[in-house]
C-alpha cells in the first residue's frame, strides 16, 4: 500500500509540474542580445586598391569607428571626421538622425589617395570628398540580379552572335547548326551539316584569340523535368497558385555535350573524337590558349568516379587527356576541385585526394606528369593567390598543426616545388584572412568558440606580427552570465578517429542537475558544420539550450574537410549520417559530464539534416528518443540530382532505398515532429508528403506541421516554437506554453 501510494503522489507530482510560460521562451529569445555585447572587435574591413593601407570599421560601447591602417610603416588613424561626415548625411535626411559612432554606410570603399570615400545609404550610392567635405548622391543601387531558380537548366540557343577577336567574323546559330559571317561583305558560311532539333550546336560559340578557329559544343537535349506544388493561400489572392520548377533528380537523363571545332579559314569542321565523354554528367565549355594552339574542356564522367581535363589541337583536332582522375568511391568535384594554368597552359596546378588527403599537385602537360606541391595528413580548403612570377602560392588548410583542432583554417605560404612552407598565421584558432593587392601583408583576425577574436596586421611573407588592430572585449557579456560553448572531442565508432563537437548549456546552467540532450543535425557530405570561431549567440541553439537543455552539435564520418577515408563513410550510405561516432561522441561526453541525461536525447535538422533527424528514430531508436524533422529530403530519389548523385552514385540501385526514410518509415519508434515548407523549392514538398504517407500506412503515430507558403525552411518562427514545444513535452516531460490562452 505504501508503495502505492507513493507512485500516485509521483504520478500526481508530475502531473502538476509548473508548465513552461510565454515569458520562459521571451527569455529564452532575449539571449539573442548577447551579440551586441561583445566590443572591439572588426565589423568589416578591405584593402584600398593598389595600397597597402586597410581601412576597417571598429565595433565599439558607443558604435562604430572607422579606421586605416598603413600597414607599410604600422600607423593607424581614423579614416574621417565622423562628426563632419554626419552633419553633411542630416543635411540629405532632416528626419533622420545621424550620430558620429552609428553612420549608417553601407558597402564602402576608399580611393587609393584615402581623398574619396563611396557608400551605400537609404538606396542610393554616395560620395564624399574628404579634402574638402562634400558629399552627392551619384546614382541608386542597383538591384541584384534574379538569375531565376538554380534547378534552371541551359538554354544552348539563348545567346547572340559572336564576334571574333580581329572583327571580322561574326559566328552565329541557323537552324541548329554553325554560321560565319564576313562583317563587311556580308559572305556567310555554314560549317556544320548535322545539327537538329535535340541535337544541336550550342550557341555558346567560342573563337580562338587568333580568329582563326571556332568552338563549341554539340548538345543532344534531355527531357526537362519539373516538380509541381500548388501554394493553398497566397497572399496576393483568393485562388491558389500551381507552381512549376524545372528540376532533375537522381537518374533522370542529363543534356550530353561533344566538343565542336571549325577551322575559319577552311570553312570547314575539323573532326574530334568524342565518344570517350559521352558518359557525363557534365562536359564544360572550351576554354582556348592563348596561343590558339587549342582548347581544353573538363570532363565530369556520370557518377562522379573520375574526372578529366582534356586538350583538343586546334589544327587536328586530336585529343589527349591532361589529368585523368580516378576514385573507387566518388571525386568531391563539388567542393574540392581547384584548378589553375600557368604560362599559358603549359602547367596546371590542381587539387586532388588521390593520396587520401585534399593536397595541391603541379602537372607539367608536356611531360604528362604531376608532383606534389604539398602533402601530409591534412587538407588543403582553398588556395588564396597564386604567385607566377616567383612560383609561390598562398593557401588555406586544416590539420597542419598538431595539437589543434584539425577543421581549424591556417593560411599558409609554400613554393611551387613543394619547399619552403611557412605558417603565416601561427596563433591558436580558427583564422580568417585578407591580404593586400599584391600579398604583402594580411589581415588576420582568430578565435574559436570558447576565446573571443584577435585582429592582426601580418607580413604575408614571413607570417610577424606588424601590429595589433583588436581584441574583442567580452566583460559585459560575461556579467550576464554568458556560457561559452564547450569544444569537446571523442573517438569514433573505430575507437582511434577523433571526433569534435561542441557542447552549449543555458546561463542558469546547473552541475548538480541533469539535462536533456538535443542535437543538432547537418550531416552534408558537402561540408563540415561545427561551429569554429566565437559567436556570442548561436541562435536557436542558444535560445533552446535556454529552456532547459543540453545543445550538441558534432561532425561524424561521412562529412568533409577530413581525410578521405572519413569522407568516404557516406558513400552510397547517406542515412549512415555518422550516427555512430555521434552517439560514441555523446555517451563520451556524458560519462564526463553527469549533467548530461543520455535516457533523454532529442535531435532536429532541416534538408538533409531533416532526413537524418527521422534516420536517427528509425536506425537508431534505441538512443534518440524525439525528432524534429524540417524540409527533409527523405528520399535521395526525389531530391535534386547534383548533390545526391555526388554522394550516393549512379545508376540509382537498391542503396537508394536502403537510406530511404520513405521505404523504413515502418521502423520508426519515439516521437516524430515533421515541418515542411509548402512551396519548398529546393527539396521537393512532396518527399515530406510521401514519408508521411508511409508512415500512416504503417499506423505510426507522428506529428505534421505544413507552413503555407513557406519556402526551404528550418520552421521559422513558428515552427520554431512548435519545435521548442515538441521536445518540452517529450524530453522533459512539461508542458509548453498554452499559447490560445496567453496570447
Amino acid at each position: 500500500m505504501k508503495g502505492f501510494v507513493l507512485l500516485l503522489f509521483w504520478v500526481l507530482s508530475a502531473g502538476a509540474m509548473a508548465q513552461y510560460s510565454a515569458e520562459d521562451y521571451q527569455r529564452a529569445d532575449s539571449v539573442s542580445r548577447f551579440n551586441n555585447m561583445v566590443y572591439n572587435t572588426i565589423s568589416e574591413s578591405g584593402w584600398v586598391p593598389n595600397t597597402q593601407v586597410l581601412w576597417y570599421a571598429l565595433k565599439t560601447r558607443e558604435g562604430r569607428t572607422w579606421y586605416v591602417a598603413q600597414a607599410d610603416s604600422a600607423t593607424t588613424r581614423r579614416a574621417f571626421d565622423h562628426e563632419r561626415l554626419g552633419r553633411l548625411l542630416q543635411q540629405t535626411n532632416e528626419k533622420k538622425s545621424f550620430k558620429p559612432e552609428a553612420l549608417p554606410l553601407q558597402n564602402v570603399h576608399f580611393s587609393e589617395g584615402l581623398d574619396t570615400l563611396t557608400f551605400e545609404m537609404d538606396g542610393l550610392k554616395w560620395l564624399c570628398d574628404l579634402n574638402s567635405y562634400t558629399l552627392k548622391a551619384t546614382g541608386k543601387v542597383n538591384k541584384r540580379n534574379n538569375y531565376g531558380h538554380w534547378g534552371r537548366t541551359t538554354d544552348e540557343l539563348s545567346q547572340g552572335p559572336v564576334q571574333s577577336p580581329d572583327s571580322t567574323w561574326v559566328a552565329f546559330i541557323r537552324d541548329y547548326n554553325v554560321f560565319i559571317r564576313h562583317r563587311n561583305t556580308k559572305e556567310e558560311h555554314q560549317l556544320s551539316f548535322d545539327g537538329a532539333k535535340g541535337d544541336t550546336y550550342s550557341s555558346y560559340l567560342v573563337w580562338s584569340p587568333d580568329s582563326r578557329f571556332l568552338a563549341t559544343t554539340k548538345v543532344r537535349l534531355h527531357e526537362k523535368k519539373y516538380i509541381r506544388y500548388i501554394e493553398a493561400a497566397p497572399a496576393n489572392q483568393l485562388q491558389p497558385k500551381l507552381h512549376e520548377l524545372e528540376y532533375l533528380k537522381p537518374g533522370d537523363a542529363l543534356p550530353i555535350k561533344r566538343p565542336a571545332l571549325f577551322s575559319v579559314e577552311g570553312k570547314k569542321q575539323v573532326q574530334i573524337e568524342t565518344r570517350d565523354f559521352e558518359n557525363q554528367y557534365n562536359l564544360s565549355n572550351p576554354q582556348w590558349y592563348s596561343d590558339s594552339r587549342g582548347f581544353t574542356f573538363e570532363f565530369n564522367e556520370r557518377g562522379h568516379q573520375r574526372y578529366q581535363v582534356v586538350e583538343v589541337n586546334a589544327e587536328t583536332g586530336a585529343v589527349r587527356v591532361l589529368i585523368d582522375e580516378k576514385s573507387a568511391t566518388f571525386i568531391d568535384y563539388s567542393g574540392k576541385r581547384y584548378r589553375h594554368d600557368l604560362n599559358d597552359g603549359a602547367e596546371i596546378i590542381w587539387a586532388s585526394e588521390r593520396d587520401g588527403w585534399n593536397h595541391l599537385y603541379l602537372y607539367s602537360t608536356p611531360k604528362g606528369k604531376a608532383r606534389a606541391i604539398t602533402s601530409g595528413q591534412w587538407v588543403v580548403r582553398g588556395v588564396d593567390h597564386v604567385d607566377e612570377k616567383d612560383r609561390q602560392l598562398v593557401f588555406r588548410a586544416g590539420g597542419v598543426q598538431p595539437d589543434e583542432d584539425p577543421y581549424n583554417v591556417h593560411y599558409y605560404r609554400i613554393g611551387f616545388d613543394g619547399k619552403g612552407l611557412r605558417h603565416l598565421t601561427p596563433a591558436a584558432g580558427h583564422h580568417q584572412a585578407s591580404f593586400s593587392h599584391n600579398q604583402r601583408y594580411l589581415l588576420d583576425t582568430w578565435s574559436t568558440p570558447e576565446t573571443p577574436p584577435v585582429s592582426v596586421l601580418r607580413d604575408g611573407l614571413s607570417g610577424d606580427t606588424i601590429m595589433t588592430l583588436a581584441r574583442a572585449d567580452i566583460s559585459a557579456l560575461e556579467k550576464e552570465g554568458w556560457k561559452a560553448p564547450e569544444v569537446f572531442v571523442a573517438k569514433g565508432r573505430d575507437g582511434s578517429t577523433d571526433i569534435w563537437g561542441n557542447i552549449y548549456r543555458p546561463t542558469h546552467f546547473n552541475p548538480e542537475k541533469t539535462y536533456p540532450i538535443v542535437e543538432y543535425i547537418y550531416a552534408g557530405p558537402h561540408s563540415s558544420f561545427v561551429q569554429k570561431s566565437f559567436s556570442a549567440h548561436m541562435g536557436a541553439f542558444s535560445s533552446l539550450a535556454e529552456l532547459g537543455f543540453i545543445v550538441v552539435q558534432i561532425d561524424g564520418m561521412g562529412t568533409s574537410n577530413r581525410s578521405k577515408a572519413f569522407h568516404d563513410v557516406c558513400w552510397k550510405n547517406l542515412k549512415d549520417a555518422g550516427f555512430p561516432d555521434r552517439i560514441a561522441w555523446i555517451k563520451a561526453a556524458a560519462e564526463k559530464y553527469a549533467w548530461m541525461d543520455t535516457t533523454r536525447v532529442g535531435i532536429y535538422g532541416a534538408s538533409a539534416g531533416g532526413q537524418s533527424a527521422m534516420g536517427a528514430l528509425l536506425f537508431h531508436p534505441d538512443f534518440y528518443k524525439a525528432a524534429v524533422a524540417s524540409s527533409g529530403c527523405h528520399d535521395n530519389r526525389m531530391d535534386k540530382i547534383w548533390w545526391n548523385e555526388q554522394w550516393m552514385g549512379y545508376p540509382v540501385g537498391p542503396h537508394y532505398e536502403a537510406s530511404s526514410n520513405v521505404v523504413n518509415a515502418h521502423l520508426l519508434q519515439g516521437n516524430l515532429l515533421l515541418i515542411n515548407g509548402e512551396i519548398d523549392d529546393n527539396v521537393d514538398p512532396a518527399s515530406t508528403m510521401q514519408v508521411a504517407s508511409a508512415l500512416i500506412k504503417a499506423e505510426k503515430e507522428f506529428e505534421l506541421l505544413i507552413l503555407p507558403s513557406v519556402g526551404h525552411t528550418l520552421g521559422g518562427s513558428y515552427g520554431e516554437r512548435k519545435r521548442r514545444d515538441f521536445f518540452i513535452r517529450h524530453l522533459r516531460n512539461e508542458e509548453p506554453p498554452a499559447w490560445n490562452q496567453s496570447q
